[in-house]
């Protein structure tokens, strides 16, 4: 072949397989091969790291999993109050319970407690008349409660109660003499008293004559039974409930006071039987459909959030691979990191928290589950985390950022002062609604014109007294009438520095060099 010109790389013609490219076009065509994957790789990383709303502009890829986050957060929200309200009604059926189980069995309650404690005793005929009047009230509940009470069984299944005391083992005191002689091991005695005995039999047994100055306390004991039935207002099924009420009189500081202490457990057990007729089932039904259907959204918003990250550990994959192959080393750990959403992994955490609550906010719907504190803490939680995985989507759109401190300052001023706001839409009264109506039309109205307009405008000028004053430290004060004349005066004359510090501090005047020859005479 002549000098200076280069071999072609044609195809040879092979009997068995046809054409065959000569290596330099192989090469090529790998080389072309490699930079099509790296630039296909390199569109899949950018693709990835968009935002929804790039991510639709690129490939029209319509944002699924956000419009299933807004749509969650509306039902879930929905579902949370709704259970909320229902267990309002739980609360409030046991404290309201307990306040009147204190009217019921503590002689003469006044309706407040004086401190941790109940009530208190100062004599042992109020003591001994303290204890009984529990006894007969216990005796004769069903004749004068008003609320749907029972007597409900305690922990030896026997109904009744049970009266315990504690004190010391034996001993003697005389305090005339200053004598003292007791055992200060502790005995603990125990009765049932069951409704077949009345109060006055009670009153004769010698379990019940007491030495006060070697007792510690009397504990009186009984479980009674409940049924909620103001829930059938809110169309709902009723609760039944245990309560295990306690009464402690305390005498363990011997100071001639005897604190009485009043506790109530309730529990909610399931109903055994339960008929009620009327619109109760339907609207049961209903929220158990609601219900579901959040349990399916919440699947579906799952099943995305796994798939997106089963897809990121895929092209991560992908992305480590090229790169040990290309540059023959391995990818940082940060870089590794960043294709793991943490957004991604609470919105999973959300969504097993939501579906576990839903399906015993169902149960619980259906009375056959009272595990309302689990159930509160699921959907509680599990609605926070919905609200705080939508923030990553506020910062898609531009009008959402909080460009300058004045708008700051406006959220923030706003969320300080939601619960004043809160506080006072509560005490609005609804019994007119015309009234209602303006107390509310007027409410917002001051609202929206002093935090958005009067307080945004203070917050303005403290901004602008801020930045001026910024600007001078950077650039020096402006120099008033006076400092600019001084200054003129001492461009034109020079004075001369004092030898002595002294001098300098208690003479105002300073001599001109020109007048060193002159001597000064008294």
């Amino acid at each position: 072949m002549p000098s200076g010109v280069e071999a072609l790389d044609l195809p040879a013609w092979n009997g068995a397989s046809g054409l065959s490219w000569g290596p330099r076009h192989r090469n090529a065509m790998a080389h072309l091969d490699s930079e099509v994957k790296e630039e296909c790789l390199r569109e899949d990383l950018k693709f990835y790291f968009m935002n929804p709303c790039e991510k639709y502009r690129a490939r029209h890829q319509i944002p699924w999993k956000l419009g299933l986050q807004i749509l969650k957060i509306a039902m879930v929200t929905t579902q949370l109050v709704r259970f909320g309200l229902s267990n309002q009604l739980v609360v409030a059926f046991k404290e309201e319970n307990t306040v009147a189980f204190k009217h019921l069995f503590l002689k003469g309650y006044s309706g407040t407690d004086e401190d941790d404690y109940s009530c208190s005793v100062y004599t042992q005929e109020d003591a001994y008349e303290s204890i009984f009047f529990a006894l007969s009230q216990y005796h004769q509940l069903k004749n004068i409660s008003l609320g749907t009470l029972g007597y409900g069984e305690n922990e030896d299944n026997r109904i009744g109660l049970k009266v315990c005391k504690q004190h010391y083992k034996k001993g003697t005191m005389f305090p005339s003499n200053e004598t003292l002689n007791i055992d200060s091991d502790i005995e603990i005695d125990c009765v049932h008293l069951d409704l077949s005995t009345y109060p006055q039999e009670w009153k004769n047994s010698s379990f019940f004559r007491l030495e006060f100055y070697r007792l510690l306390q009397v504990e009186i004991s009984f479980h009674l039974k409940g049924i909620d039935l103001q829930t059938i207002h809110s169309r709902e099924l009723p609760d039944c409930y245990v309560f295990h009420n306690t009464i402690t009189f305390d005498n363990k500081a011997h100071s001639g006071k005897i604190k009485i202490y009043f506790g109530s457990d309730a529990k909610i057990e399931e109903c055994k039987d339960l008929n009620i007729s009327g619109s109760i089932q339907k609207n049961t039904q209903y929220v158990l459909a609601f219900d579901a259907f959040v349990i399916v959204i919440c699947l579906a918003s799952l099943i995305l959030c796994t798939r997106s990250i089963v897809l990121a550990l895929r092209l991560r994959k992908r992305f480590l691979n090229f790169f040990l192959e290309k540059y023959k080393r391995h990818v940082c750990n940060a870089d590794q990191w960043e294709f793991i959403n943490g957004w991604y992994i609470l919105v999973i955490i959300s969504d097993l928290m939501t579906i576990i609550g839903s399906i015993l906010k169902m149960e619980i719907k259906a009375k056959n589950l009272t595990n309302y504190d689990l159930c509160s803490i699921l959907l509680g939680t599990s609605t926070l985390f919905v609200w705080v995985g939508v923030i990553r989507y506020l910062g898609y759109f531009q009008a959402y950022n909080f460009e300058d401190l004045n708008t700051v300052a406006e959220c923030l001023f706003s969320l300080v002062n939601g619960d004043d706001m809160f506080a006072t839409f509560a005490q609005i009264q609804q019994k007119s609604i015309l009234v209602w109506l303006f107390s509310r039309l007027y409410l917002y109205s001051f609202i929206s014109l002093f935090i958005y307009m009067i307080l945004s405008l203070f917050i303005a000028l403290i901004t602008d007294s801020y930045d001026t004053i910024k600007k001078y430290q950077q650039n020096g004060f402006p120099e008033t009438d006076l400092q600019e004349f001084l200054k003129e005066c001492g461009s034109k004359e020079k004075y001369q520095k004092e030898a002595s510090p002294f001098l300098s501090c208690i003479c105002c005047l300073r001599r001109k060099g020109s007048d060193d020859h002159l001597v000064l005479m008294n």
